[in-house]
């Protein structure tokens, strides 16, 4: 729940303003260990949703793709292998740790090319209006403080026929698989998180912003009213994963 003053970190409230600091330190401490423990965590399935991400985001050659929250690189890496040398993406994130280290991660595997950086924030993106076909944030969005606000920014920013995709992390679609899920969550994900990061409480906070993050319908709803037309989503391992997609008409 988010107050005029108060907004969730996890389950507890925190000071609006106090939010991002507290996020930020979230990902300064995990950023070297992100990608692995990515894939402890999701057995490796998140390169599976992101690629299905990236196809529902029907990124074509000499586009320009926004990749917000975009870490490490992932995503931005396989929307440069759509767009192409015609095309450009911006990785953005709000972390100078994490957009540090996706930065280097791609100049290492020699993918300078078509690729700027951007230190921002989601709710107030610094770009002018109608610059970008799509724009994607994953596993970012349950991050943010206001989120209506960081829908409304993309949607500015998003070229008329563009793309929203927004890839996060979910609620299952039924009772068995949220039973399992919870108890992975709670009990095994931070322990992983103290032996490979060296941070249980990260992944602790982790697992509780999900908990929190809205439902896949009212996320829809919330597209909707930030402008964003034939807004859909699409479940993914029983809905632990969604992808949301909202068209600027």
């Amino acid at each position: 729940m988010t107050t005029d003053n108060t907004t969730h970190f996890g389950f507890k409230q925190v000071a609006v303003d106090e939010k991002v600091k507290l996020v930020r330190g979230v990902f300064d401490s995990v950023a070297e260990q992100y990608d692995i423990m990515n894939d402890l965590m999701s057995l490796g399935i998140h390169r599976i949703w992101k690629r299905i991400a990236v196809q529902l985001s029907n990124v074509r050659k000499g586009e320009h793709v926004l990749d917000l929250a975009g870490g490490t690189g992932d995503l931005t890496t396989l929307f440069h292998e759509r767009v192409g040398s015609d095309g450009q993406v911006v990785l953005a994130d709000i972390n100078a740790q994490m957009l540090r280290t996706g930065r280097d991660r791609l100049i290492d595997r020699g993918l300078a090319a078509n690729i700027r950086y951007a230190q921002v924030n989601a709710e107030c993106l610094p770009f002018a209006d109608n610059t970008f076909d799509c724009v994607c944030i994953a596993f970012g969005l349950r991050n943010v403080t206001d989120k209506d606000a960081a829908l409304r920014s993309m949607y500015r920013v998003l070229k008329p026929g563009g793309r929203v995709i927004v890839l996060e992390f979910s609620h299952p679609t039924d009772k068995v698989t949220e039973k399992v899920y919870d108890f992975y969550s709670f009990n095994i994900l931070p322990k992983i998180g103290r032996f490979v990061a060296k941070d249980e409480e990260s992944y602790r906070y982790l697992a509780e912003s999900i908990r929190m993050h809205p439902k896949q319908a009212e996320l829809k709803q919330m597209m909707e009213n930030a402008g964003l037309e034939r807004c859909e989503y699409f479940n993914m391992t029983q809905g632990i994963v969604a992808v949301h997609r909202g068209y600027k008409i």
